[in-house]
């Protein structure tokens, strides 16, 4: 009992830790933040203590709505801290990559297999799903790579259903907001076993950062990619 109090004390000061962090990280993007978690904790304990009263059952009805307001101020707050998290993401290189891999379990996710000098790139997820290929950067462009990729894959792993979506706010494009419930609204067509085997056919193609023959150590000032960008072996 003694190892395990000062684990929990330490489990505990991380989790405090966190929700701070992301308290400030979020109150830069939301300033708003504050007073909008306040209000709705207020509110809720406010108005079950004034029933409570009326009722003549203060104590219950205050405790109750002291549960009430600490967890609609969690959801609040969780949902405000995507919201901002998203927005700071939105336009940067690798933001795609990022939400898939924090998708769920039962996908996998592979950055960068594709990409162009403009550093338009396409990522892969492998799930139940199928093969979600996913691509950031100028609508224009990346349909070339979702293109070739594509040929790719259905060459590859020809009875596995391969998706493509671009990533953005244009017109049949989706929100990096809306990625993650994107592929998770696919209908569900493989077993376990055929996603492991999807998996491991295509991890053998290897991919583009793999297959890239870069020099270890920085880059130097200057180097630009080959045009035609990595042929696919």
């Amino acid at each position: 009992m003694a190892r395990k109090e000062p684990a929990a004390e330490a489990a505990n000061a991380g989790r405090l830790k966190q929700i701070a962090l992301t308290y400030k990280m979020t109150s830069k993007a939301d300033p708003k933040i504050g007073p909008v978690l306040a209000s709705v904790f207020i509110i809720i304990f406010g108005v079950l203590l004034g029933i409570g009263f009326l009722i003549g059952h203060p104590v219950y009805l205050g405790i109750l709505g002291l549960l009430l307001g600490f967890l609609a101020t969690a959801i609040v707050f969780g949902r405000r801290a995507e919201r901002a998290a998203f927005g700071q993401m939105e336009g940067q290189p690798g933001a795609a990559a990022a939400v898939l891999d924090n998708i769920s379990r039962g996908w996998t996710t592979t950055p960068a297999v594709a990409m162009n000098r403009s550093q338009d790139v396409v990522h892969r997820a492998v799930g139940k799903a199928g093969i979600v290929l996913v691509a950031e950067g100028n609508p224009n462009r990346v349909k070339s790579l979702l293109a070739a990729e594509k040929k790719k894959m259905n060459r590859i792993v020809a009875d596995v259903p391969v998706h493509d979506v671009i990533v953005g706010n244009g017109e049949g494009q989706v929100p990096l907001k809306k990625l993650r419930t994107t592929l998770l609204k696919f209908p569900r067509v493989l077993t376990g076993p055929q996603v492991t085997a999807t998996n491991d056919r295509l991890r053998a193609l290897g991919d583009l950062m793999s297959n890239m023959p870069l020099p270890k150590g920085p880059m130097p000032k200057g180097m630009r990619m080959p045009r035609g960008g990595p042929k696919a072996r």
